[in-house]
C-alpha cells in the first residue's frame, strides 16, 4: 500500500509512524511545504526568551532520520498544491526550484493544520508584523528583534499563543503591550479566575488593553480605536487561526459547519480513500453534543493513530473531545479542562459552579501555595461539565482528574469520594478536588446558599450586608468598606449584632471559615445567610484588575493577595 500524508508535525508525522509500526512494506512519503517536517510548534515562544536556547531544540526530526529510523521518506519544501481523486493523485511543487510533479496514492492522509489570522487592519502585512506558525517565523521574528534591537513589542490576540509570546518578551526584557479585543484574556477560563492571570501579567509588567479595538498599525506604533497610541517597533499578530482547507475545496471534500474539513467516526472524508487530521478538521463536541474545531496537538496524535488504525481494519472508539489544556503565566500554572460556566449557559445548560481556594499541599510544607479550583456541574444531575484551576502548584494535575471524571460520565457525588494518592509534600488528605465536589454537593441539596465573587460589587453598590468573620488582625490589610466584622470565634457570643430581617453575605479569607459561619447561622434561625464563594481573597483578585485598567473607586480599603 501507498500512504501519501500532507502535513507533518503532530498529525501527519504521528500517522506516518503509526503505519510503519503497522505495516513495514508499506510506502509512506510525507509532505511539508516548509523546511521542517517534525518540530516542537507548542514550544516555539519559548525560544524567544532563551528557555529553548535555540531554534534547532526546536527540531524533532529531520528528513533523514525519518528515514533512518522509521524508513520513510519525508520531503520538505514540497507542497502540495492539488489532489486529483479521479486518477488517484496529487500535484506537488518544489517550493526552491519550482518543480511540479504528480504522485499516485491508495491513500492519502490530509494534516495540513490551520493559518494565523489577520484582521483586516490597517498596516497589517507591514514588515515590522509577523505571526507564528512554525520554526521559521520564530526565526525570522527573533532576527528582526535582535537586529534592529527592538524593546517595544504589541501582540495582538490574547489566546495561547498570544499569552505566551507576551510572557516570553517580557522575561527577555522587552517593553510588552497584550492587546485583546474581548472582555479577557484566554476564553477556556471563566471571568472569576481569568483575573488571577491577568494580573500576574500586569504584576510582571506587561501592559494589558482589553476591549480594545485596533484601527492602524504604524511604523511605531499601533493606533487604538480610541485614540490611544500603542509603542510598537515590533506586533506580533496571534488573533486566532483558521483551518487549512484550500486543498479540501478544491478536491471537492465537503466540509463541516464549522469550516473545518469534515470527517466520520475514522477520520475519513467523503472519500473514503481520502483521510484528514488535526487542526484542520471539524471534531465533535463531547460535552455540547455539537460539531467544533480544537487546535491541541494531543486530540490531533489521537485522531493520527485511529486514521491509521482505521487503514489496517482496526476500530477505535472515538468519545469526542472535551478540550483540556494548561499553560503557564510567569508564576503561575493554569489549566481547564471541559466547557466553562459562560459556555455552558451560552449553551442553554443550567448549571451552577464552586469556587474553592485551597492549599496545593500541606500548609506546613515550605512550598505551599493556594490553588484556585473552579468547578462547574450540571444542575439537577451534579454532572461534571468542566473545571479550571490556577496555582504556583500542580495545577495541571487537578484538571487531569476533572477531565478523566467528565470522560468517564463522573458526578459531584463521584468526585467526593474519590481516592487519590497523598502525601504531604503534594496534597492535603482532602484534596482540592474533593473539597470543591463536598461544596458543590452542599450548594446542589440546598444545605447553604452562596454567591460568586462576580457579583459582590453589585451587592455592594445596593447597600448589601456583608458580614466579616475573619480575626481583628487579618481586616488591618483590608477588608469590603463598611463591612460588620465579627470573627468566628467571637460569633456565638456576638450574634446579636446581626440582623435577622435581611440577607447576610459572609466571607472570611477564602470561604472555609466562612463556610462554617454560615452553618453556625442557619442553625441559630437565619434563614437568608449567603456564603461568598472564593471569599476576601477572591474578592480582592476579582476586582483589582478592573480597578486597575478602569481606574474606578474599589470595594475594598486594601487589596490583599496573601
Amino acid at each position: 500500500m501507498k500512504v501519501l500524508v500532507v502535513g507533518g508535525v503532530a498529525g501527519g508525522a504521528s500517522t506516518a509512524a503509526r503505519i510503519r509500526r503497522l505495516d513495514e512494506q508499506a510506502e509512506v512519503i510525507m509532505f511539508e511545504k516548509g523546511p521542517h517536517v517534525s518540530f516542537s510548534n507548542c514550544s516555539l515562544p519559548f525560544y524567544l526568551s532563551g528557555i529553548v536556547p535555540t531554534s534547532k531544540k526546536l527540531i524533532m526530526m529531520s528528513p533523514e532520520k525519518f528515514k533512518k529510523q522509521y524508513n520513510l521518506d519525508a520531503r520538505v519544501n514540497q507542497e502540495v498544491i492539488a489532489i486529483h481523486r479521479d486518477r488517484k493523485t496529487i500535484e506537488v511543487k518544489h517550493v526552491v526550484t519550482g518543480e511540479v510533479y504528480e504522485e499516485a496514492y491508495d491513500i492519502l492522509l490530509l494534516s495540513p493544520g490551520a493559518k494565523p489570522t489577520l484582521p483586516p487592519i490597517e498596516g497589517i502585512h507591514s514588515s515590522h508584523v509577523f505571526t507564528i506558525r512554525n520554526v521559521a517565523d520564530i526565526e525570522r521574528l527573533q532576527t528582526y528583534i535582535q537586529m534592529n534591537n527592538v524593546q517595544d513589542i504589541a501582540v495582538i490576540g490574547g489566546g495561547f499563543i498570544g499569552v505566551e509570546v507576551a510572557e516570553n518578551l517580557r522575561e527577555a526584557k522587552k517593553s510588552v503591550t497584550l492587546i485583546q479585543r474581548g472582555a479577557q484574556i484566554m476564553d477556556p477560563y471563566d471571568e472569576d479566575m481569568v483575573q488571577i492571570m491577568q494580573k500576574e501579567l500586569l504584576d510582571h509588567g506587561v501592559n494589558l488593553e482589553l476591549r480594545a479595538a485596533i484601527e492602524k498599525i504604524e511604523t511605531a506604533h499601533v493606533l487604538l480605536a480610541n485614540g490611544k497610541k500603542i509603542a510598537a517597533e515590533v506586533v506580533v499578530v496571534a488573533a486566532g487561526a483558521k483551518p487549512e482547507t484550500d486543498l479540501a475545496i478544491q478536491a471537492g471534500l465537503d466540509l463541516g459547519v464549522t469550516g473545518g474539513i469534515k470527517v466520520n467516526t475514522n477520520y475519513q472524508t467523503n472519500d473514503p480513500s481520502i483521510y484528514a487530521v488535526g487542526d484542520a478538521i471539524e471534531v465533535y463536541d463531547q460535552i455540547l453534543h455539537r460539531p467544533t474545531r480544537l487546535a491541541l496537538a494531543g486530540p490531533a496524535q489521537k485522531q493520527a493513530r485511529a486514521a491509521a488504525d482505521h487503514m489496517y481494519g482496526i476500530t477505535n472508539r472515538q468519545r469526542g473531545v472535551i478540550g483540556s489544556s494548561s499553560i503557564q503565566v510567569f508564576d503561575y500554572n493554569c489549566a481547564a479542562t471541559g466547557i466553562n460556566e459562560r459556555t455552558a449557559k451560552m449553551a442553554g445548560i443550567e448549571v451552577d459552579s464552586v469556587y474553592v481556594i485551597a492549599p496545593d499541599k500541606v500548609g506546613l510544607m515550605p512550598s505551599s501555595n493556594p490553588l484556585h479550583f473552579k468547578l462547574v456541574y450540571e444542575v439537577p444531575t451534579g454532572k461534571i461539565l468542566g473545571a479550571q484551576a490556577i496555582g504556583k502548584g500542580n495545577a495541571d494535575k487537578r484538571i487531569d482528574v476533572i477531565a478523566t471524571m467528565i470522560t468517564m460520565g463522573g458526578t459531584i457525588e463521584d468526585l467526593k469520594d474519590l481516592e487519590l494518592s497523598y502525601s504531604p509534600m503534594y496534597s492535603t488528605a482532602k484534596d482540592v478536588v474533593n473539597m470543591a465536589a463536598l461544596v458543590a454537593t452542599n450548594v446542589l441539596y440546598g444545605r447553604f446558599k452562596q454567591i460568586h465573587v462576580s457579583e459582590v460589587r453589585d451587592l455592594y453598590e445596593q447597600g448589601a450586608f456583608f458580614l466579616d468573620v475573619r480575626e481583628k488582625n487579618e481586616i488591618e490589610n483590608g477588608q469590603i468598606k463598611g463591612a460588620l466584622n465579627v470573627p468566628l470565634s467571637e460569633l456565638r457570643e456576638r450574634m446579636n449584632e446581626i440582623p435577622k430581617d435581611r440577607p447576610i453575605y459572609v466571607h472570611c479569607r477564602s470561604a472555609q471559615r466562612s463556610y462554617n459561619a454560615v452553618m453556625a447561622l442557619q442553625n441559630s434561625g437565619f434563614t437568608q445567610v449567603y456564603n461568598v464563594s472564593g471569599s476576601f481573597l477572591g474578592i480582592c483578585l476579582y476586582e483589582y484588575v478592573q480597578d486597575t485598567l478602569q481606574q474606578r473607586e474599589p470595594i475594598v480599603t486594601a487589596y490583599n493577595f496573601k
